[in-house]
């Protein structure tokens, strides 16, 4: 059976400036959108964190609520859903993203808002305390109390060395937090929130014009300065043989975490390993959904991803949730032999075809709100250097082949090069 007869090719417009001092502005137009989304990605991470200074970034996804010059503290989020519309923010290893998505009347007053924060954020000593008891309450609720919770640090320790800059998760570590100065906090806003380090992206019911027009009325005159560049991180070879971290944990069952060292997001590779991870495991009809959970009964819930990292090796990682009384060794075992498989003889061509398929309705259901549009234009402006990707990286996709898949596997999911996390319940299964 045939899921996709051409390549899907997708024409949305594009237009792309930079302002004098060096913020770009995308603009993407969009005529019978109901609003725009403003999306704003600052080009720094939980990676560009000095050792000692961990959680900075993050910390001021919290500070950049907490009041600027003309705005009180609290008062964005008040003020943008005062208008119908909505806001929020998010940290990652290689970002840090702020959006609105407003009706078009409220659009010059979400550009003022994002302006006078990049500007001018209130980055005083009752903030700085106030926010960083926020960030450890949230530690505390997301981490630290959750089953599984420590999953991402102990992951992350695993695939990356001591001291690697993605050997931590964004929210970072208290104690750095407790330690850190206001001296400190401004310098990393000093050098981060500022025009030429950041992604000004406009997606819905504008024109070019006006995208240009209000861009530089808001933002440009904001003083634009040096950015450093980010931090670099090696690209790591696979794991030497198939090291192991064991843990037991007060968990509702034992879990497993198979993890292999992959390219970077520019990596040509990229594409082909999302695609292998999505055909072994996504939907009832993938291998390990059919030989773990339906046929075998030897799980619960399975999932696998690359961690899509930017900078010098990113992660890939296969993770299983075991049914009671399960021995993990078993679902190692199934995950290896469907690896071996793919290696060997590469996916069947209808598998590659149901992944494509599953590509395309959910790139296409993806970008048709203007918020995750804009999210994806600013991802591949900061992070590809090219926004234009959002038209024709589902056809890339459609361009891959049963070889290619096999080739990715083979380089990058050699089954004796893993790293393995694995849970266990009170020191057993």
């Amino acid at each position: 059976m045939q899921f996709m007869s051409e390549v899907t090719r997708l024409h949305y417009p594009v237009d792309d400036t930079t302002l004098d001092n060096g913020l770009r502005v995308i603009t993407n137009p969009d005529p019978l959108a109901p609003g725009v989304a403003v999306n704003l990605w600052y080009r720094v991470g939980s990676a560009d964190e000095a050792p000692g200074a961990t959680g900075f970034a993050h910390l001021f996804e919290h500070l950049m609520f907490a009041g600027s010059a003309n705005v009180a503290s609290g008062e964005h989020l008040a003020t943008i859903q005062a208008v119908g519309g909505s806001a929020n923010a998010t940290t990652s290893f290689d970002r840090t993203n702020y959006f609105e998505t407003v009706g078009p009347q409220a659009l010059e007053l979400a550009l003022w808002l994002e302006a006078d924060r990049m500007g001018s954020l209130d980055v005083g000593e009752q903030n700085l305390r106030t926010q960083r008891d926020v960030v450890k309450e949230e530690k505390r609720q997301r981490y630290d109390n959750v089953p599984y919770g420590d999953q991402l640090e102990l992951l992350l320790q695993l695939n990356f060395p001591g001291g690697h800059p993605y050997a931590h998760p964004a929210i970072g570590s208290m104690a750095d937090l407790d330690a850190a100065t206001l001296d400190d906090v401004q310098a990393f806003y000093r050098t981060w929130y500022q025009p030429g380090a950041a992604v000004l992206t406009l997606s819905g019911a504008l024109s070019v014009d006006q995208g240009h027009e209000l861009a530089g009325r808001y933002f440009g005159d904001l003083p634009g300065a040096g950015v450093p560049a980010n931090k670099p991180a090696p690209a790591l070879p696979p794991h030497a043989g198939t090291p192991e971290v064991v843990v037991s944990r007060d968990v509702p069952r034992p879990m497993v975490h198979l993890c292999w060292r992959t390219p970077p997001l520019t990596h040509p590779d990229r594409l082909a390993v999302e695609v292998l991870l999505s055909l072994i495991s996504d939907g009832q009809s993938s291998r390990l959904h059919r030989q773990l959970i339906r046929e075998n009964e030897l799980a619960e819930a399975l999932g696998a991803d690359d961690f899509g990292l930017a900078r010098g090796s990113s992660f890939g990682v296969i993770s299983v949730r075991a049914r009671e009384g399960v021995d993990l060794a078993q679902i190692t075992d199934t995950v290896v032999e469907t690896l071996d498989d793919i290696i060997t003889d590469g996916p069947r061509p209808e598998e590659l075809a149901r992944a494509k398929a599953g590509f395309e309705r959910e790139w296409l259901a993806a970008l048709a709100p203007i918020d995750e549009r804009a999210n994806q234009l600013s991802y591949y402006a900061t992070l590809f250097d090219d926004p234009q990707r959002i038209n024709h990286e589902l056809a890339e996709i459609e361009q891959l082949e049963v070889p290619d898949i096999a080739r990715a596997a083979a380089r990058w999911f050699n089954p004796e090069a893993r790293a393995t996390l694995r849970y266990e319940i009170d020191g057993g299964n």
